[in-house]
This record gives structure tokens, sequence and C-alpha cells, in this order.
């Protein structure tokens, strides 16, 4: 159940944070993709070099961090629209309080405020300290507000004495958080849905195309988030070279013509996410052989394609949801709003060209999610950002 599955690891400052250490290889080692967040105190028993170089990822601490991008303070809504689960192994009676009681004053605490995935909570600590009625209390409550708490081990302690306070054997972690992963229902689960990814290609003649820059890499990550979610995912791609997520089903298109044969047979899906760069134009006459530039016109005429999306929303079944697209270069929030009302559809990813960190074949964007009655900005990898959009949309 954890291959595949992306994982926030929360270290807290106890002895055993250096234990945490090998139980992110082993996550990693059941295949899944994991990110660390630490409170300060933490940073005394474990540097975050370590856990940043295995986990191939920046490590979460402070909310504002004085060396960072001015944006990195809502890593925390992200990291939390992002991972499938959420274990905090160790934590430490200091940090189990302040979850019991909503304290958000370090990254790690912030996250789990904003965490729509399942927490596992590994307590850790010395002495008599588990046994107390703070601590007994603190348990209590944190397991009323649904989080899951895995119990201690007894032995021998930093302190020298024995006691019930050991973080358990890594095994016995694994297997709850495959536990609880394989108990999730997405809130997609039983709905079909369509995403269309990367561009069409309007052929002028055998060797010469009107296409765009488009890599599919927005549309793919919308399928992985999609898929994720618990959803049948059907993928309807043009020519790209991005990999496919493992468990979506795909199709492959060329021209916008193909594409529009292809939606018409996926018309009843419950959501259907627009991604596809289509051309709004296509040759009026495509050549069967290649022409020679001494034979060829100056000029090609054009006529338009299928506008697909508008199809879809004049035809948008009961309890349906259309998700398009808009790439602009200017006036990006007027255009697309004009655009999502235009064309009947419930709502519009819109990202601008001119904007750093967005747009065609680039890993990461930034993106508007706009309907009739919201509106918000989101920011990151472009997998972040498409379990973001669907997060927010289908939020239970």
């Amino acid at each position: 159940m954890l291959s595949g599955k992306r994982i926030i690891l929360g270290v807290t400052g106890g002895i055993a944070a250096y234990k945490a250490v090998f139980l992110l290889r082993e996550f990693q080692k059941a295949g899944a993709e994991v990110r660390v967040t630490m409170t300060p105190s933490a940073t005394r028993f474990v540097g975050l070099d370590t856990f940043a170089s295995l986990s191939g990822h920046e490590v979460a601490i402070d909310i504002f961090p004085e060396d960072s991008d001015s944006t990195d303070w809502t890593r925390h809504i992200y990291w939390g629209e992002w991972a499938d689960l959420f274990v905090i192994a160790p934590c430490t009676a200091n940090t189990l309080s302040k979850i019991a009681h909503g304290t958000a004053d370090n990254m790690l605490t912030s996250t789990v405020l904003a965490a729509r995935c399942p927490l596992l909570i590994c307590p850790t600590m010395d002495g008599e300290m588990y046994e107390s009625p703070s601590v007994t209390d603190n348990l209590k409550t944190v397991q009323e507000f649904g989080y899951h708490v895995l119990e201690p081990e007894a032995g021998f302690l930093a302190s020298g004495l024995e006691g019930k306070g050991r973080l358990p054997e890594f095994d016995v972690i694994l297997e709850k958080a495959d536990e609880i992963i394989g108990s999730i229902e997405g809130p997609l689960a039983g709905k079909k849905v369509v995403v269309t990814a990367g561009p069409t290609r309007e052929y002028i003649d055998p060797v010469r195309f009107i296409s765009n820059p488009s890599s599919g890499k927005m549309g793919i990550a919308m399928a992985e988030a999609a898929l994720r979610l618990g959803a049948a995912t059907h993928l309807i791609h043009g020519p790209i070279h991005v990999p496919h997520p493992e468990g979506v089903t795909t199709e492959s298109i060329i021209s916008a013509e193909d594409l529009f044969k292809a939606i018409q047979n996926h018309q009843d899906a419950d959501v259907i996410i627009m991604a596809a760069a289509v051309s709004d134009f296509t040759p009026s006459t495509t050549h069967q052989h290649k022409v020679k530039k001494d034979q060829g016109s100056s000029s090609i005429d054009l006529k338009r394609t299928q506008d697909i999306l508008a199809w879809l929303g004049e035809r948008k079944l009961e309890g349906q949801t259309l998700i398009g697209f808009a790439m602009e270069t200017e006036n990006l929030i007027d255009n697309a709003t004009s655009k999502l009302k235009k064309k009947n559809i419930d709502w519009i990813v819109a990202n601008s060209l001119s904007e750093a960190g967005a747009g065609f074949e680039v890993d990461t964007n930034v993106v508007h999610l706009i309907s009739p009655s919201d509106s918000l900005q989101l920011k990151g990898s472009k997998l972040e950002v498409a379990t973001a959009v669907l997060g927010h949309i289908f939020k239970k």
C-alpha cells in the first residue's frame, strides 16, 4: 500500500530522532516519497542536511525562515494537500501537547492543522512521562480528533531507566502506516475522471504541422492527483514524452479533431479535466505529400477547430464537474473568468506565460483556481498544484 504514496515524516526533539533517519529509508524502500518537517529542537539531535540529502527535498522547520523565499511560509498548506499520510516519529510530550491544543508555532505543528490526510503519532518519552495525567489526556484528545496513535514499546530508555516510551520497531510503524493508507477512501472513489494533456498537432503536410510547446506535465499531474484521490482515471494525450502514471488508462491522439472524437466517447465521465493545449486553428487543406519550397504558398488558409470545452459545457450532465485550463499572456483573471462563464464550466485553472515558474515545459506552476464563487492562488510543483486543485474542489 505504501508504494507510490506520499508521506510527510515529522521529527521532534527526542533522543529517538536519530532513528527517524532509518525510518525515512524504510519508507523509501517500501516505495513511498517522503518529505521531512522537523521541530527546531529536533535539529539538536540530527542535522537537517541529513534528512534533506536522503529525502531529496528541503526540510521544513520554521514558518518564516530567514534565508528562504518569502512564499515558503505557505509550505504547510501545499504539503498538507500533497500528503497521503503524515507520520510523526518520534513525537515528544511537548509536541503531543501542542497538537492536542491546536498550537501552530513551527512548520510541523502548522502542517498538522493544514493536513487533509490521516495523521499517525508515535509518542516517545522517558521515565514516567508517558503515564502522566497530562500525556494521558492529550493522547485521548488526539484520538478523539481521529488521529492514529501507535503506543510506544517498553524497554531500556535513554535515561538508563526501563519503562514504556521507546519508539516501536520500524516494521511495526510501516505495518500501521500500510493499514491506515489501505483504509482510506478518497473523495473521488467510484468516480470516472477523464483528463486531457499535451499539445495537438495540425498537419500542413506529412512533415509540417502547427502546434505548441506543451509538454503535458500539468495534465499528467492532474491525472496522477485524480488517481490518488481514488478515481478511475483515463488520460487522453497528444504527442508527449512524459511517463504515464501507473494505474491510469491512456489513449493517444494527434489532432484537435482526434481529441474531440475521443472526448465524445467519454462524455459521461463524472469529472472532465481539459488540461490539453488544443490548437484553435487547423489548415483548411492538408497536403498528401511534402510541399516543396518553390511550389508552396507564402500563406496558409486556416479554419477554426471544434471548441471542445464549449461543446462539453453545452451538454453538461447533471452532477458532472467540468474543469478547464486557460493560458494567458495578459489580463489573466479577466480573460479566465470570461472563459469560465462563456464555456459554462465549473472551474478554470489559469496561469500566465509571463510569470516565473509557470507555463509550458517547466516542472512548477503558479495558477489561479477560479469558480463563479471562489478564487485562490496555488504555487508549487505541478503535482503539488494538481493535488491542491482537486483537493480544494473535492474536499470532503
